[in-house]
């Protein structure tokens, strides 16, 4: 069963002494048949919990530097009018007791934690995104990644790889930044796409079939019917490891118009030297450059625009290709990221 984590905070101008505090709020705790358990702090403010019958968990911080914190911890199950009355009751004691020292009063809604169907996404850069996903349409697991597809009243479905959001059925912005933003003429042209499996990018290459089978059936918006046939009129969808079909392209001489690399983003991390997926981002990348034609194209999304470190060493890397590039780059919001994302343009010099 999952659990609701609702919090209420009072940031006060001065710091209170819990004495001054706690006497007045026992009333609303005992009311609610809450045992009170004080604990040591070393010094450091006033901590109690206050458990119920019914699985209840109420935690009460007095801050030594001038904030009061409550955390209110129950079942999935619980009665939310009850709940609702309680952080009532706890919120207007409180604007009594601590009258004329209140900065700010921030209550949010719960965090539900353990609940069938998953929420909680964090943005790149570390911060917390709760989604409306209401059902997971499609879960399995590859040789490669685990694939799950959500719902989002919002956003549609959402494809979600290894736990990062990937692209939803509302990202159009995605797909037109990745191929130039209308800029390209794609006419007649030979087009190397890597990655693409959720079949916005009609691809060329991708690795795993089992993204391929979950966005077909579950992501129409997105690819159309761009994926029911692995063959069309003028493209080849070939599902295997891009990197030795890229060096078999090498070693032909055969060259594209236009390479799209979709396979993943710029690595948050930023050593390196320490970290393998910059390895690989390096080999697709040097051996994207060396198959494009000379007047030819190289699109790539980068990553957060918050992430400027990362994106700084990535721009790096491009000024050390055995082939030397000139590139650009453009951000875009992305609906379903919640986030500005950099996306990227090279050609060869």
């Amino acid at each position: 069963m999952a659990v609701r984590h609702y919090t209420l905070d009072f940031n006060l101008s001065t710091p209170v002494d819990s004495a001054s505090v706690v006497p007045g709020l026992l009333s609303v705790f005992h009311e609610q048949e809450l045992t009170e358990t004080v604990h040591d702090t070393n010094g450091h403010g006033y901590l109690a919990t206050f458990v119920g019958k019914n699985g209840r968990l109420v935690i009460l911080r007095v801050h030594s530097h001038g904030l009061v914190t409550i955390d209110l911890q129950c079942h999935e199950g619980d009665n939310f009018a009850q709940l609702d009355n309680l952080l009532n009751a706890l919120e207007k004691k409180l604007k009594v007791l601590l009258s004329g020292n209140i900065t700010r009063i921030k209550r949010l809604p719960a965090l539900v934690r353990g609940a069938k169907v998953d929420r909680y996404w964090p943005t790149a850069d570390g911060r917390l995104v709760e989604y409306d996903i209401d059902e997971v349409v499609y879960e399995e697991d590859s040789a490669y990644q685990n694939i799950k597809i959500l719902h989002s009243r919002q956003y549609g479905n959402i494809l979600v790889l290894d736990g990062d959001v990937n692209l939803a059925e509302s990202d159009l912005a995605y797909t037109q930044a990745i191929t130039g933003n209308g800029r390209e003429n794609y006419a007649g042209k030979e087009v190397l796409i890597l990655g693409g499996g959720d079949g916005g990018i009609l691809a060329d290459i991708y690795i795993d079939q089992k993204v391929i089978d979950g966005c077909k059936m579950h992501m129409r918006r997105t690819c159309g019917n761009t994926l029911d046939n692995l063959r069309g009129d003028c493209y080849q969808i070939l599902i295997q490891d891009c990197v030795p079909l890229l060096k078999k392209y090498v070693q032909e001489g055969r060259t594209f118009d236009y390479v799209i690399n979709d396979l993943t983003a710029i690595p948050i991390s930023t050593a390196p030297e320490e970290d393998s997926t910059w390895e690989f981002l390096r080999l697709i990348l040097d051996l994207s450059i060396r198959v494009l034609h000379p007047e030819g194209k190289y699109f790539t999304q980068g990553n957060s625009v918050n992430l400027k470190e990362a994106l700084s060493l990535y721009e790096e890397q491009l000024g050390r290709l055995s082939c030397p590039v000139d590139f650009c780059k453009e951000v875009v919001c992305v609906p379903s990221y919640l986030e500005q994302w950099v996306f990227y343009t090279a050609w060869k010099k």
